[in-house]
């Protein structure tokens, strides 16, 4: 709390003083010169950089059968809200509605409909469902839909659909191209974005999680950070021993780690590699490093093909793409490497281009170069 309040008096207090002395446009620009430098650097970063790997697209037929599995309560009601279950019917699909009352096994839904002849299975959901379906399109070699009708779609956004209009995500049915990406496994569980070990694998344990995410994740975090409560972890990737870290992230291809705007996204989902990020934080100025240091000594990032996870009881608890689960330890975590055919809109968003890390050092050796090759020669006259 004193630092936090340190933090946001010292640049009212400069602004303040800044404005008595009638100065205050010098503050406005700064501000505006900082922006322009940024931007200048990493334009000039993303010039000379690499370009990005290009995911390959296969061109397929239609299918004849599609199976779409929609569920009306994810993302606030948007299978209703964007007319999906009538605009898929409309092209041909057979469409299954959730009965929000009661449980129904999407798993064998989906392998009932392959056994009537679906040749495509999609489903409008949260990416846990997305998961379970997507491992029998994979069991089967079929190609698979996903509609980004779920609350945050975090496996369509690095897919590049387009998650403000999940209606959208349709036209793959009639013009689509299939990319071939990778699936996690957690021992027989499959995930598309990852599994949480130790404190948020608790936290999604809350019962009043999903109802209050903030009040579940406050309510539990002092505990499990201070060791009060949850196992004690201790992961192996590929040879690596990660001891005793509170948190352990395993998704299926790693996230960006490099630059702010980035994190939360993955560059590539077929580059058949776990990404592991461990954390551990037993002290104040530990916890402030993760926020503030460029190499936090508190976080291990990695990259591994198989990935143990242990703990000093016989059960974890584990979030597998948010969906709260137990798991027999050790957990067992492998990628599937390009298994899962996805079937997409040829039209598309697509991904955004991950900015450069801005590297001043880089930049600085850049402008150097640039100053000898452009600089004029001289001629010395005798």
């Amino acid at each position: 709390m004193a630092a936090a309040t340190l933090a946001a008096a010292t640049p009212v207090a400069v602004i303040t003083l800044f404005a008595t002395a009638n100065l205050l446009w010098v503050v406005f620009a700064s501000l505006l010169l900082w922006c322009l430098a940024v931007w200048s650097g990493r334009y000039a970063l993303r010039s000379t950089g690499l370009r990005p790997v290009r995911v390959k697209e296969y061109r397929t037929p239609p299918p004849q059968r599609p199976f779409l599995l929609l569920n009306p309560r994810s993302g606030g009601g948007k299978v209703e809200k964007f007319s999906l279950k009538e605009k898929a019917e409309a092209l041909g699909a057979q469409v299954v509605l959730l009965d929000p009352d009661q449980h129904q096994d999407v798993t064998e839904l989906a392998r009932a409909a392959v056994a009537d002849g679906a040749d495509l299975l999609g489903v409008a959901g949260g990416d846990g469902t997305q998961a379970l379906v997507a491992a029998v399109a994979v069991e089967h070699g079929l190609p698979f839909l996903v509609i980004s009708a779920g609350t945050r779609n975090h496996f369509a956004m690095d897919l590049g659909l387009d998650r403000d209009n999940p209606s959208t995500c349709l036209d793959a049915l009639t013009d689509g191209v299939e990319l071939r990406v990778d699936l996690g496994f957690a021992d027989d569980r499959p995930f598309v974005n990852n599994a949480s070990f130790g404190v948020y694998g608790a936290v999604v344990q809350s019962p009043g999680y999903r109802e209050d995410k903030v009040g579940a994740a406050l309510e539990r975090l002092p505990e499990l950070l201070t060791r009060q409560s949850g196992p004690r972890l201790t992961a192996s990737a590929d040879g690596t021993t990660v001891a005793d870290p509170q948190a352990i992230l395993v998704s299926n291809n790693p996230y960006r780690m490099d630059d702010p705007f980035g994190f939360g996204r993955r560059e590539r989902l077929n580059s058949g590699k776990l990404g592991v990020l461990a954390v551990r934080v037993d002290s104040a100025v530990e916890a402030a490093e993760l926020l503030l240091s460029p190499r936090p000594e508190g976080l291990t990032v990695l990259t591994a093909q198989h990935v143990v996870v242990q703990g000093d009881e016989a059960n974890l608890e584990v979030g597998l793409d948010g969906e709260a689960l137990t798991l027999p330890a050790p957990v067992h975590c492998r990628i599937a490497r390009r298994a899962l055919r996805v079937r997409v809109p040829r039209e598309r968003p697509g991904v955004p281009e991950a900015p450069p890390r801005l590297d001043w050092r880089r930049l600085r050796k850049l402008a150097a170069a640039v100053g000898r090759t452009a600089a004029p020669s001289r001629t010395w006259r005798t």
